[in-house]
């Protein structure tokens, strides 16, 4: 059995505002073109020390919900010694530990093997980069 492995950067812009950024639609546009109808792996990464990817239900105010019981785990004071940045910016950085920067979905006959609510998001806290770049990596 042969195998391919196809991969493509996305350039994401999440604003100056703490956010869940849905990229479902970017992912199922990848793998529409690289997949073809296979089986597989889509692997989502994010390589930023301050960003996590979910998979959420959004629209329904889950994504919202996760925002705030981050700032209940995580919030943005003065408590954290990594101190550049904004105020409270070193819980970004941990972020990454309760959110990973990754997710592997498993991909049948060439679309994401999601649940019915369930949706590809970049959660990115830190409003000092709006800038972010997501890998998207399928093996199939």
């Amino acid at each position: 059995m042969s195998h391919e492995f196809q991969t493509r950067v996305l350039d994401v812009t999440t604003g100056g505002a703490e956010t869940v950024h849905d990229l479902t639609r970017e992912c199922s546009s990848f793998l529409a073109e690289v997949a073809r109808g296979r089986d597989g792996l889509l692997n989502v990464f994010a390589p930023h020390a301050t960003t996590g990817v979910a998979l959420i239900e959004t629209g329904a105010g889950s994504d919202r919900d996760l925002l705030s019981a981050l700032h209940h785990l995580l919030p943005a004071d003065e408590r954290w010694q990594h101190r550049h940045g904004s105020p409270g910016h070193g819980r970004d950085h941990v972020l990454p530990a309760i959110v990973p920067p990754h997710a592997t979905i498993p991909v049948i006959n060439g679309e994401m093997a999601l649940g019915t609510w369930q949706s590809v998001c970049l959660v990115d806290t830190n409003k000092d980069n709006a800038d972010r770049q997501v890998r998207l990596s399928f093996l199939g």
